[in-house]
């Protein structure tokens, strides 16, 4: 079996795989300083419920954007899950295509692994949306290389800015607002919040398109990609699993290489 781990900003997400089946999917809120011996003791008693014992387990891969928490997965995965896993980003690791940017070093692993993800299932030319800390879109050409994106704050993260910064604006649930125009200051700042970025994804597609000199399947990613794919007509997919499922064929590429 094929443990494959996401570290991103705010989750890591720990996905079990035997062959092309997902077994399992478990989440924990991204600490740098928690331990091999934690992340252990943690995951292997959400196994159990399962009934997936430990020593079934024989490989891992790694995708990270938190260098100072790597280690730690590194070490748990050497110590209990079958030896050093292949880590998404090291020298050697095959994608399957060009990173066409000025600086390819500086490319998050996590938008990486999307891009492998996206154009197998989806093809190309396409943009993807993930919508995480921060909202990012990834332009992918009709060959599947990356051409480049965009970096916009995410959503939670401006609505907590929001709050953070004003002393009369409260905290707000995600959500859509039958009217853009606010009667009162909780829902004009729901409308703000959503309807604005409605209208910035809207808006960067469009330029993204026009950029390109083409038409692209749009296909969005991430916690929130649900309720913002049902607001607006731009999205074509979304996909929940696009980030685990490409830790899975990059492992099995390198693996059949």
């Amino acid at each position: 079996m094929l443990l494959a781990i996401d570290s991103g900003n705010t989750n890591t997400v720990f996905a079990l795989y035997d062959g092309d089946a997902l077994l399992g999917v478990w989440r924990c809120a991204n600490d740098p300083m928690r331990t091999a011996d934690e992340y252990a003791v943690w995951l292997t008693q959400l196994m159990a419920l399962k009934g997936i014992p430990q020593s079934e387990i024989s490989d891992c891969i790694i995708a990270s954007v938190v260098p100072q928490g790597l280690f730690n997965l590194i070490s748990l995965c050497e110590r209990y899950f079958g030896g050093h896993p292949l880590v998404v980003g090291e020298e050697g690791v095959d994608l399957g295509f060009k990173v066409l940017i000025d600086r390819p070093e500086q490319v998050g692993a996590d938008r990486l692994v999307n891009v492998v993800s996206a154009y197998s299932r989806y093809g190309g030319p396409a943009i993807l949306i993930d919508f995480g800390t921060a909202t990012t879109f990834e332009v992918v050409d009709a060959d599947g290389n990356y051409c480049g994106g965009v970096i916009a704050p995410g959503i939670n993260l401006s609505a907590e800015a929001l709050h953070m910064a004003s002393a009369q604006l409260p905290r707000i649930r995600i959500e859509p607002t039958d009217e853009v125009i606010g009667k009162a200051t909780v829902p004009a700042m729901k409308s703000g919040i959503f309807w604005g970025y409605i209208s910035m994804i809207e808006g960067l597609v469009g330029r993204i398109r026009k950029e390109y000199g083409a038409e692209m399947k749009v296909v969005a990613t991430g916690g929130l990609a649900s309720l913002f794919a049902e607001a607006t007509d731009v999205i074509d997919h979304t996909d929940r699993e696009l980030t685990i499922r490409g830790l899975l064929e990059v492992f099995q590429r390198n693996s059949n290489a």
